[in-house]
């Protein structure tokens, strides 16, 4: 059910339109090759189960299981927010539950209004799209927007009257406010515990830079060579340490009121900073001893107390500016300032709009298509075709590969499952819990791997309304993933995101910005510690910014070639003015306590 990490990896930068660099990303062994699992995949696996087992059971015990597809709509948003601390958690969830009654208000209307297959098939088309371009803006995911499409896809083609709409939303809703209550129960244990992950996670990527930080790095003076050696480990990992230690300074502000631990996380962080910042001899090279941050890393992700770094100078001043930037964000200027950035990204020069475009189109096409062969089910195509569609093409072919393997093999599970499912209603409803628990269990490894759960437990849902010829579910879901998988991809291909480059060009000169702030700061002794640290905090943001308008631009087709040389040199200058800013914090002290807060 949910959907990997959507933030794309670091493929070879390319100039279009070189096509056979191109066509060679597309090979099928990485997509389907496959990684370690995440380390919080048994969070959203036990929500999801919890939050559905006590709706499913229930409409067992009265005899009302065809009702199950209207509370499973509430139920799957338990699968979101898993990485929000719980004050953002909160209204994250609860903002998906209103969101998945909006998306199934508007199916069950259309549903009511009219039984026109086309008209169907098109409102199908524009929720997906208009629920792509939502998840994508708000960045709310994994599972992002596929739970939503396939909701109020399958929704579309229910028969369903205007006067039993109230009752169905009613049960959406209640379902849903459940699974808030599911998703937020384990702050009543351990209230930090998103933070403690995230800074964990920071801890471990510092680690790591520190370990091999590449050539470029061990002497920050250096502007080092001209051209990228892919050969370097030392950018790839400098860039993931920025994007942990980013994530962690974003879940601490926008976590709840500060706490003893919170403040010893961000102690912990500022010591992965530095570690990233400067991981190489001199000042402030003390905390980029790796074993120690792995040490570290261990017991803040351990069910123990919070280790406390050694205290480094200017940390008092760090963490002021921390409770002063937390306080500006939850002013009324921080949330209109957040929601200006929101419209921004769907305004009419996003990025976005042209995967919109290619969700409509492709969405449509596979409906229409599969309509046209006489499949009585075509919002399987649609789900199949929406799901494809990732942050650039590269990603969306991987994606295609995935989707077809795990689903076909998927219904191969499903056919060997369903004499026992149809045991009794009792075992039909095991069988989906087990399968809601397999998906997220394994769909972290690869997406393929997860689909093969997926499409059974897909399947099984039908049988709550009655038992249906097991060779028809089985070739309609079958063709139903060919067609959508096809005729999606298709549609990507067709339609190009030439702002792409836009974007990267964008990042550069907010790159170039921040950079020069930052350098500002730290050329002026009289600025207060508070201003350097958030013009850094600034930097690291637009940095890990860049990488991922970068990588998603590599993985597009037809579009300008990338200002590759100036993406690099922004980049390594950025690097090393983090950097240039880790001897103003002092040499760190080697205290040997890692003690307990």
């Amino acid at each position: 059910m949910s959907d990997t990490p959507v933030r794309p990896g670091r493929p070879t930068v390319r100039k279009l339109p070189q096509l056979p660099s191109a066509v060679r990303g597309l090979a099928p062994t990485p997509a389907l090759r496959l990684s370690r699992p995440s380390d919080t995949w048994f969070k959203p696996a036990l929500s999801v189960v919890v939050a559905s087992a006590v709706p499913h059971l229930t409409l067992l015990a009265i005899g009302r299981l065809d009702l199950i597809v209207y509370t499973m709509a509430g139920s799957l948003c338990a699968l979101y927010g898993h990485g929000l601390p719980y004050a953002r958690r909160a209204r994250a969830v609860a903002g998906v539950v209103l969101g998945m009654a909006a998306g199934l208000a508007g199916s069950l209307v259309t549903a009511s209004l009219t039984g026109s297959t086309a008209v169907l098939i098109a409102v199908g088309a524009l929720l997906a799209a208009v629920q792509k371009v939502l998840c994508d803006a708000t960045r709310i995911g994994p599972p992002g927007h596929v739970i939503f499409t396939f909701v109020s896809s399958a929704a579309l083609f229910a028969p369903q009257h205007l006067g039993q709409i109230p009752g169905h939303l009613a049960l959406t809703l209640g379902a849903g406010a459940f699974a808030w209550l599911v998703a937020l129960a384990p702050a009543l244990v351990r209230r930090e515990g998103p933070e403690r992950r995230a800074v964990a996670r920071a801890l471990e990527a510092a680690a790591v830079c520190a370990e091999d930080p590449g050539p470029r790095n061990r002497n920050a003076a250096d502007p080092g060579p001209r051209h990228h050696n892919a050969a370097d480990p030392g950018p790839r990992h400098r860039n993931a340490a920025a994007t942990a230690v980013h994530d962690a300074w974003q879940c601490l502000l926008a976590s709840g009121r500060p706490t003893p631990v919170r403040r010893s996380l961000e102690r912990l962080v500022v010591h992965a900073e530095a570690a990233f910042v400067a991981p190489g001899p001199g000042p402030g090279a003390g905390a980029a001893d790796p074993e120690r941050l792995r040490a570290w890393a261990a017991r803040t992700r351990g069910r123990g107390p919070v280790p406390t770094p050694p205290p480094a100078p200017g940390t008092a001043d760090e963490l002021y500016g921390i409770d002063a930037e937390r306080a500006v964000l939850r002013a009324r200027e921080g949330r209109r300032a957040a929601r200006r950035a929101l419209l921004r990204r769907l305004g009419p020069g996003s990025p976005l709009l042209p995967v919109a475009v290619r969700t409509l189109i492709g969405c449509a096409l596979a409906g229409y298509l599969c309509a046209a062969l006489g499949v009585g089910r075509p919002y399987w195509a649609i789900v199949t075709a929406a799901s494809l569609y990732q942050a650039n093409l590269t990603l969306s072919w991987n994606r295609t590969l995935q989707r077809t393997l795990g689903s076909l093999l998927g219904v191969l599970v499903f056919a060997a499952v369903l004499p026992v499912s149809r045991i009794s209603p009792l075992a039909l409803v095991c069988c989906c819990l087990f399968f809601g628990f397999a998906a997220e269990a394994l769909i972290t490894r690869n997406y393929w791997l997860g689909s093969v759960a997926v499409t059974p437990m897909a399947l099984l849902v039908l049988e709550f309304g009655g038992a249906h010829p097991a060779g028809e579910l089985i070739g309609d879901r079958v063709l139903d993933t060919v067609l959508g998988a096809a005729t999606g991809f298709l549609a990507a291909t067709l339609v190009t995101n030439r702002r792409a480059t836009g974007r990267v060009e964008q990042a550069l000169d907010a790159t170039e910005r921040a950079r020069a702030a930052a350098e500002r700061t730290v050329a002026d002794p009289a600025v207060a510690p508070t201003e350097r640290d958030r013009a850094r905090r600034a930097l690291t943001a637009s940095l890990v910014e860049l990488r991922e308008a970068g990588d998603t631009a590599a993985g597009e087709w037809w579009q300008r070639a990338l200002p590759e040389q100036r993406l690099l040199a922004a980049e390594r200058a950025g690097h090393r003015t983090l950097a240039a800013t880790a001897p103003r914090r002092g040499p760190t002290v080697h205290a040997p306590s890692i003690g307990a807060e």
